[in-house]
């Protein structure tokens, strides 16, 4: 298989790093600062680091010369970009051990720059970013890991921290595992405490029952209908509601042929229409005429405009209704009721008709 594809092993190696602080983040669960409040703050700090070395990492060209792991100490600073994210810079002196005790390796070294993000903005982080790991030779690595961070203050907290590291030109993976501490500048250094909340007695004041005259459900400061029926229905102010309630009255004056005299009988009708338009005053009508199909139709226009004219004159006239409110309109014989060439049929076309609704004001009541 070519140094350049991962083995199962290597990738295996990853694990532990995403893994190792998910296990302990409810060992160390406790209070610790607001996220808000430590961004644009700067830490340092200083950490101890054990790397599990590749295998395939060898001192000599001798295979007996495979490098095995190393531990070292280092600092490092820090910067809150934001409640979700903060940047590294770390150092790490690193003291290389082989298999063999026979082969005599150097120090190496860690220069990493790391990006953190917290998706909860608690102490539960991961971590990415470069690395200059120098174990046989100096190669950057691309790190991905996670930690957990445990506040004992304000401005000081520890932690516990797992990467695997992937050296790109040799194509070696590399474990680590750091325990170390940061130090916030700037900060209140005081222990974090759970805030207490001190309940104040509440003085008992006595009950103010406010009055109602009329029991319509709206005490009398704010009642600005006094008064009104128990059996209505009121809104905010104690005033009755109402709704509108349409009423229709129709006309219908038969006339005998070629006339447009109203008979007497007929005053009765018009009568019941003059009542209707007197009660509700905001209402107009427009009496409309017809004729029969008897006749020249230039005729018969004629006729039925005179029909019309002739009931607005005894509505206005006989009854007092305005005349702004009526209009006299004739159809001829366009508009027959019924066709038929008879002597009832015609009876029935020669006729002034109207329809005229008006809508009051009736209260809502109670259910």
């Amino acid at each position: 298989m070519s140094r350049y594809n991962f083995s199962q092993n290597k990738i295996a190696k990853l694990l532990p790093a995403l893994g190792l602080t998910l296990v302990a983040q409810p060992l160390f669960a406790t209070e610790q600062p607001d996220a808000s409040s430590l961004v644009g703050q700067s830490y340092i700090g200083a950490h101890g680091m054990y790397i599990k070395t590749d295998n395939d990492r060898l001192f000599t060209n001798d295979s007996n010369s495979s490098i095995d792991h190393g531990s070292g100490l280092g600092a490092e600073f820090g910067y809150r970009i934001s409640e979700k994210h903060e940047a590294r810079l770390s150092y790490t002196n690193i003291n290389v051990n082989t298999d063999n005790q026979g082969y005599d390796v150097a120090d190496g070294s860690s220069v990493a720059f790391d990006l953190l993000y917290f998706p909860y903005k608690k102490s539960l982080y991961f971590v990415a970013g470069a690395d200059f790991l120098d174990i046989d030779n100096s190669n950057l690595s691309a790190d991905l890991g996670a930690g957990y961070r445990y506040f004992i203050n304000n401005n000081t907290a520890f932690y516990v921290e797992g990467k695997g590291h992937y050296q790109i030109d040799d194509n070696y993976t590399d474990f680590s595992t750091k325990i170390g501490f940061v130090y916030y500048f700037g900060r209140d250094a005081a222990p974090i405490k759970p805030i207490k909340t001190h309940s104040t007695p509440v003085k008992k004041v006595a009950k103010v029952v406010s009055q109602d005259s009329d029991k319509d459900g709206v005490i009398d400061s704010k009642d600005k209908c006094a008064n009104t029926p128990i059996t209505h229905k009121v809104d905010a102010l104690g005033c009755t509601v109402y709704m509108k309630r349409q009423q229709t009255v129709e006309l219908l004056v038969n006339f005998d042929n070629d006339k447009s005299d109203v008979k007497a009988h007929e005053m009765k009708e018009i009568a019941k229409v003059a009542d209707f338009m007197k009660k509700y005053r905001q209402t107009t009508v427009t009496i409309n005429g017809h004729t029969s199909a008897i006749g020249k139709a230039e005729y018969n226009q004629n006729l039925s405009e005179r029909r019309a004219k002739a009931i607005v004159d005894i509505l206005v006239n006989d009854f007092g209704v305005a005349a702004n409110r009526l209009t006299a309109i004739g159809h001829g014989e366009s508009q027959l009721k019924d066709p038929a060439n008879t002597a009832q049929a015609h009876a029935i076309n020669r006729r002034t008709e109207a329809t005229i609704t008006g809508a009051e004001k009736v209260p809502v009541t109670k259910r």
